[in-house]
């Protein structure tokens, strides 16, 4: 019978981070990986620009690093956004949170450079023209990682945690194994059985829904999280410019005129190329920017954030739905031009080269994507891509490019305790797939916090 101090499950930045904090102070700990080594991470649609050829486990979504592994590891050090774990340890807590552990991606080879610490008159006059365009400006201080350097400091964290504890890729937990309201270990695909006193639950975005079915075979507490929808834009870099020299990232929320629903800018990539991404068999679109090359586009997502109410219970079902039929209509991602959008008509590919803007992601299938979202994220989508050309003209361009469909897929919340702890004892939940965490700098705060609840007991 294997025994482990701490079993983590899903190596992501929570689990890293939890198990980073957890080998330094000497504990015995098992880290469960359902997704490859990160040696062994490679898309091969991405390598060779072609579809998705259907990887299982994709090596996007899963594997060490968790689904940020190939983003471009933009760290927000803020509690503004990227999650909601100021509601648990209040803001003072998280901000000494999100200092820690950006230090120790400094330590693992984080570049020095921190955008957003700017003159305060330039950051003033871009709050200023936002605020005339009726969005808001969110301020944040961003080390950009890019996907390059993300992979290099993830190697280094792998070697450092592979001489100090038990790392196990290609291992997927099947069953969280509880006894008396008491977690004793995890049972996994193959039938074995490894036990622990504590059980840290980190199964990331990729995990969300085993994680959710796992809760509720518990019956643990869960509510309801938003679902975001929207479209990954594609412009020329030089558009938004005079923003992202300044901030690299902007983050801007709008709340439209038709419905009052918020939409907002999200994963802001300058100089990057859009990719897909492979959620069990389900293509969706992300972006990705780069420390050492460049393209001359910037992308960055619009998400129309929806939460919805009783009796609906299944935000993952209701977006993987939207998500399956641009898949079901374009065979995968689906690209259209702006000004196609508005006319009412499909791209095609003569319209699509065209245009000033060349795609990035050359997979993606031409067409309409009027036919795949709902009318309401579609006019929000429409009414934000015009309050942003008053911040920077040229995103509404006819020519700007429009990719379907992106999704965030965020677990059911749990009840959680302060420490993040569960309604069983020593199972705590931490990361995106906890539905606690939305981003990389929360998401390596709540594997510390747990970590540090579980040495002090």
């Amino acid at each position: 019978m294997k025994k482990f101090d701490v079993i983590i499950i899903g190596a992501g930045p929570a689990g890293i981070f939890a198990g980073i904090e957890l080998v330094r102070a000497g504990k015995n700990v098992c880290i469960l990986e359902k997704g490859r080594s990160i040696n062994k991470r490679k898309c091969l649609a991405g390598e060779q620009s072609v579809s998705c050829v259907g990887c299982n486990p994709c090596d996007i979504m899963s594997g060490w690093g968790g689904a940020g592994a190939f983003s471009d590891g933009k760290m927000t050090l803020t509690t503004a956004f990227g999650g909601v774990l100021d509601e648990y340890i209040g803001k003072q807590e998280l901000q000494r949170l999100i200092e820690y552990i950006d230090n120790i991606y400094v330590e693992f080879g984080a570049p020095d450079r921190v955008f957003g610490s700017e003159p305060a008159e330039k950051i003033r006059e871009l709050k200023r023209k936002a605020t005339a365009a009726e969005l808001q400006f969110l301020e944040a201080r961003i080390r950009h990682l890019g996907t390059d350097n993300c992979m290099k400091i993830l190697k280094r964290m792998y070697d450092y945690l592979e001489k100090n504890s038990s790392i196990n890729c290609l291992c997927a937990a099947k069953e969280i194994v509880v006894a008396d309201n008491k977690v004793v270990g995890v049972r996994l695909e193959d039938g074995r059985e490894l036990y622990a006193e504590y059980v840290i639950a980190a199964p990331g975005r990729e995990g969300a829904e085993w994680f959710s079915k796992e809760a509720t075979k518990l019956n643990l507490t869960m509510t309801s999280n938003a679902v975001d929808i929207g479209v990954r834009v594609e412009l020329p870099a030089v558009v938004l410019e005079d923003i992202t020299e300044v901030v690299y990232e902007s983050k801007l929320i709008y709340h439209t005129k038709t419905f009052d629903d918020e939409v907002r800018t999200f994963c802001m990539n300058p100089y990057g190329a859009v990719v897909t991404e492979n959620t069990n068999g389900l293509i969706t679109v992300n972006g990705h920017s780069y420390a050492e090359k460049r393209t001359d586009n910037t992308n960055f997502a619009l998400l129309v954030s929806k939460k919805f109410t009783e009796p609906f219970k299944e935000p993952i079902k209701y977006g993987k739905e939207v998500a399956g039929l641009a898949n079901l209509i374009g065979g995968g991602v689906i690209v259209q031009r702006l000004g196609d959008l508005l006319s009412g008509r499909r791209s095609t590919p003569e319209r699509i080269k065209r245009g000033m803007v060349t795609p990035t992601l050359a997979s993606a299938t031409p067409g309409d994507l009027s036919l795949v979202l709902p009318y309401r994220h579609l006019t929000a989508i429409i009414e934000m891509l015009a309050a942003m050309d008053k911040l920077a003209p040229g995103v509404n361009s006819k020519h700007t490019l429009l990719y379907g469909v992106e999704v965030k897929f965020y677990s059911n919340r749990l009840q959680l305790t302060n420490k993040l702890e569960t309604q069983v004892s020593n199972l705590f939940a931490v990361g995106d797939g906890a539905g606690v965490t939305r981003g990389l700098a929360q998401a390596s705060a709540a594997g510390v916090l747990v970590a540090t609840e579980i040495i002090s007991r």
